[in-house]
């Protein structure tokens, strides 16, 4: 009864109504268009190319895009060159004084920062279409098929390629403006549980099929374990400690402003998916290498085996390494506390100044650990739940960048739309508190 009446009440509210339905249709012109081939390649010679597809890092490309990398589709690239140009111009704007000003002039600066990233999606997509499409060429030869990759083809392609991604991104901007929000994120979101129901599909049928006996048993007890993990998944994108804030009373004229007491919430895990992004991104260069090496034994062999230990401990420790790294440019105690003391406000038991960016210091540090440490054992259990048997496709659910986006994406939406009830003054969708999102309402990157 109670899940009805919230779905009444959010088909009530017109506004909302509207922003779900534009969110539908869009996402309906998304998918369609992961389907439509590349120009002059043929769909019954992509086989090679979706083995190609089917594990390491292409195939976390490929979930990212909806399929539409294995698919030689106009939106093979997919977001990820924007993604990738987003992380560029926000790790700009930690280390360069000009970016840094930008993201300080309000509006107006973030316009020029989104305009910048903008180009920088642009020139990444150039360089990227012509790397997809050699291998593209390569991989259809191995099917036995043929395309002609001549400069015109490659470039009129490159174009399409570039449009057809540039076109992603501006649903992801209506999705904001005209939709539930998260437009970009909830692209991503997309794709991905555009890859469950055929992977739910594949485990349960090798389930019955494969299993002398009790195949049933252990696919409900590999359900049990992924709604664990995703249950874990939440509390580490909620997480929060919150520090006690108070603010002295300041006399103006005769009215007193201030003296309430609030609270600074820091995140168990203010890096977010950046420190797997990072870590991958490494952890791919030895794939590269071996690709000119006849040679994969030894060390070498050892890191492109994403499935063995040695791979795992690794991506493991750098994940941590990384957690530490992307916290410490991005939450900054002394800007929190220079905040905090041109308000009038203080910590508590803690002296204005550097006493009080050494206490948020201490405290970041300790909460990071933690939440490094999980989010580490997140990264490396689809590697885990493939070893133990399961299916390829099905394992990558039960961890990783894409569990992450997956709950993070979800949790902000429905924050989005219970913002929106109880706005109208009808109830939330839960009735023991509101939902709580990743606080920054930035989206995942």
């Amino acid at each position: 009864m109670g899940f009805t009446q919230t779905i009444k009440n959010i088909w009530s509210v017109e506004d909302l109504r509207h922003r779900i339905g534009v969110t539908l249709l869009l996402v309906i012109i998304y998918r369609f268009g992961c389907y439509v081939v590349l120009p002059g390649i043929n769909p019954d010679s992509l086989s090679a190319l979706q083995n190609f597809t089917s594990d390491g890092l292409m195939q976390l490309l490929d979930m990212f895009s909806g399929g539409a990398f294995s698919q030689a589709s106009v939106f093979a690239l997919g977001i990820m060159p924007y993604i990738t140009a987003s992380i560029v111009i926000q790790l700009l704007g930690m280390v360069l004084p000009a970016f840094q000003k930008m993201q300080r002039e309000g509006e107006s600066g973030r316009m020029k920062l989104n305009q910048y990233t903008r180009y920088l999606t642009v020139l990444i997509l150039l360089l990227q279409g012509p790397a997809y499409l050699m291998n593209l060429q390569y991989q259809v030869k191995a099917a036995g098929g043929y395309v002609d990759m001549g400069f015109w083809t490659v470039a009129f392609m490159t174009i399409v390629l570039a449009a057809g991604s540039m076109f992603i991104m501006w649903l992801g901007e209506r999705i904001d403006q005209k939709g539930v929000g998260n437009g970009i994120s909830f692209i991503i979101l997309i794709g991905i549980i555009a890859r469950l129901p055929e992977a739910f599909f594949q485990e349960f049928t090798s389930r019955l099929l494969n299993s002398a006996g009790g195949g049933l048993v252990l696919f409900l007890v590999e359900i049990v374990i992924l709604l664990a993990v995703i249950a874990g998944a939440v509390l580490l994108v909620q997480g929060t400690r919150k520090v006690p804030v108070q603010y002295a009373k300041k006399v103006v004229g005769n009215k007193q402003y201030g003296g309430a007491r609030q609270y600074i919430p820091l995140k168990v895990n203010a890096a977010g998916v950046m420190p797997i992004i990072f870590a991958q991104a490494i952890m791919f260069i030895p794939v590269t290498l071996a690709g000119f090496s006849t040679d994969h034994s030894g060390l070498l062999g050892s890191l492109t085996n994403m499935y063995g230990w040695t791979y795992n401990i690794i991506y493991f420790l750098m994940i941590v390494a990384f957690t530490y790294f992307y916290t410490a440019i991005t939450v900054r105690p002394a800007q929190m506390a220079e905040d905090m003391k041109r308000n009038n406000g203080f910590i508590p038991g803690v002296k204005p100044g550097k006493p009080t960016v050494e206490y948020l210091d201490s405290i970041m540090s300790r909460i990071t650990l933690p939440g490094s440490i999980f989010l580490g054992i997140v990264a490396v259990m689809p590697s885990i739940a493939y070893v133990c048997g399961l299916n390829r496709s099905f394992a990558q659910f039960f961890g990783g960048t894409s569990l992450l986006i997956l709950v993070g994406v979800i949790l902000d939406t429905l924050r989005i739309v219970e913002g929106h009830l109880l706005m109208r003054h009808y109830d939330g969708l839960m009735k023991d508190g509101r939902i709580q999102g990743r606080t920054t309402g930035k989206g995942v990157f």
